[in-house]
């Protein structure tokens, strides 16, 4: 062999080496990224050849799948009173990466999880048939949220104090995830529901959180009477009216002039919303503590999983004094979730102990066995002492009663609440929100419930905690306790 036939084999050689060096990266290292790569139409021609799981409320599905016609898609997903339940399900699209619990439980839903695997389907590498995500919904207590929300901008959640069990969880304007489903249509609905300006794809229950108001007077009386500034909430306070904001020259006063506020107890305090004591009880407590107290209550916390990620709600740190104020009575940099203040809520009235709040209770396969109990896996935290919890239940009952709260009343229940209307925009230009928090009794019944109104038809005069959100909470505890 001459030398030119010799460097050519050589040559030769090198480049079917080559090949088989790049075949075998493509097929075990880049195989299972080209695999997982959202761009594979392979992912979605097999999550959708068969019926997916459910997602079940009190028993019944609220999720489906219809067979299509014409598509390499054999089926689509398909939702039972979509718009109620948008803010739980969330969407399985064809087109589109899947949300809320439908993304959450994608696996289990599709058959892929490992746990629903039998030795058979193990040998036959079939895919396994779905599993069903079973929730802790009350249809009532859901409906009742949606229907009293009705054209109004805003979200409501509901908590069962003593187990942590979510009964409710409702944004409005919702969304048909129906409309998303199908390849074909999916991508004149999404731009349609992006551009909106009302943003229906946006969770604001656990997803926008907000400037909570006078609603947020709870952890600062909390935060109080845990640190011993006052022993009782019918002990007066050292509350000048209005409260001057420390270095500057601007007052902290009260949206009702006449109101008994100065050196008013907390009991009075929360029954007026009296901004002057507790702007004045934020700067005596100090930044620290408060939010030492708020951080027990979960603000602050970036994995707050129900198992759906919430957005953390906020108690700021680095504040001046007169900003340290205004966190006092829900404003500045504070902000929070319906599902946030509903937890404060809830832990007031379970005795000062928090139940870890859960919107699924048990996941199963095919057969109904549970392969996964999370009504058995909560955690109970106690965040103020029984006798702190019980006062405050006392103060948040005034409310209701005779004070800022009695659009919540409710025959035959002991309800106990918290109105707020947090300003919005510079120098309160924009209309504000509209909070209320609460909770209620009835037998062996209970519920927590947190509800704010981001906007509606009525005039900016009229927005208030109580005249918008209290008659949505009485709706919701109504609904839960009778």
């Amino acid at each position: 062999m001459n030398k030119t036939i010799r460097r050519a084999s050589v040559f030769a050689l090198l480049l079917v080496f080559a090949l088989l060096v790049r075949a075998t990266w493509v097929q075990f290292y880049d195989g299972q990224a080209l695999a997982d790569d959202s761009k594979n139409r392979r992912n979605a021609i097999e999550t959708y050849s068969s019926p997916l799981g459910n997602i079940i409320v009190a028993g019944e599905s609220i999720t489906g799948s219809a067979r299509t016609k014409g598509s390499d898609l054999a089926y689509k997903r398909t939702y039972t009173d979509g718009e109620l339940y948008a803010a739980v399900t969330g969407y399985a699209s064809q087109s589109y990466a899947p949300t809320q619990l439908e993304g959450i439980y994608q696996d289990l839903l599709n058959g892929t999880d490992t746990r629903l695997k039998t030795l058979m389907d193990t040998v036959t590498d079939k895919r396994a048939d779905p599993g069903n995500v079973v929730t802790t919904i009350d249809p009532a207590v859901q409906k009742a949220a949606y229907d009293a929300l009705g054209d109004k901008k805003g979200a409501a959640v509901a908590i069962d104090p003593t187990t942590g069990k979510i009964l409710a969880v409702v944004s409005t304007p919702s969304y048909d995830p129906t409309s998303l489903t199908d390849a074909d249509t999916a991508g004149t609905a999404w731009k349609k529901l992006n551009a909106d300006s009302d943003k229906p794809l946006t969770n604001r229950a656990l997803r926008q959180p907000l400037p909570p108001g006078s609603t947020f007077k709870l952890v600062v009386a909390a935060a109080a009477l845990e640190d011993g500034l006052y022993s009782s909430v019918d002990e007066k306070t050292d509350s000048p009216n209005p409260y001057p904001l420390p270095g500057t020259t601007r007052a902290l006063e009260n949206e009702n002039a006449s109101a008994p506020c100065k050196n008013a107890t907390i009991r009075t305090a929360l029954q007026y919303s009296c901004n002057n004591v507790f702007g004045k009880m934020a700067v005596d407590l100090g930044q620290d503590k408060l939010k030492a107290m708020a951080e027990k209550f979960g603000f602050n916390d970036e994995t707050q999983d129900i198992p759906v990620r919430a957005y953390p709600s906020v108690y700021p740190s680095g504040m001046d004094k007169a900003q340290t104020a205004l966190t006092g009575i829900g404003q500045f940099d504070v902000t929070a979730t319906p599902l946030q203040m509903a937890m404060v809520s809830a832990a007031i009235a379970n005795g000062g102990e928090m139940v870890t709040p859960h919107m699924v209770s048990e996941i199963t396969d095919s057969g109904g066995n549970a392969l996964e109990n999370y009504d058995d896996k909560t955690d109970t935290t106690r965040i103020v002492s029984s006798d702190t919890a019980e006062q405050l239940q006392s103060a948040m009952e005034t409310v209701v009663s005779k004070g800022t709260g009695t659009n919540a009343q409710i025959s035959g229940a002991t309800v106990g609440g918290k109105t707020g209307t947090a300003q919005h925009g510079e120098n309160n230009s924009k209309t504000p929100y509209a909070w209320f928090t609460s909770y209620a009794k009835a037998g062996d019944k209970e519920v927590a419930v947190a509800v704010m109104v981001e906007q509606s038809d009525a005039a900016r005069s009229e927005v208030s905690g109580n005249g918008l959100a209290a008659p949505v909470a009485k709706a919701m505890m109504k609904a839960a306790v009778e």
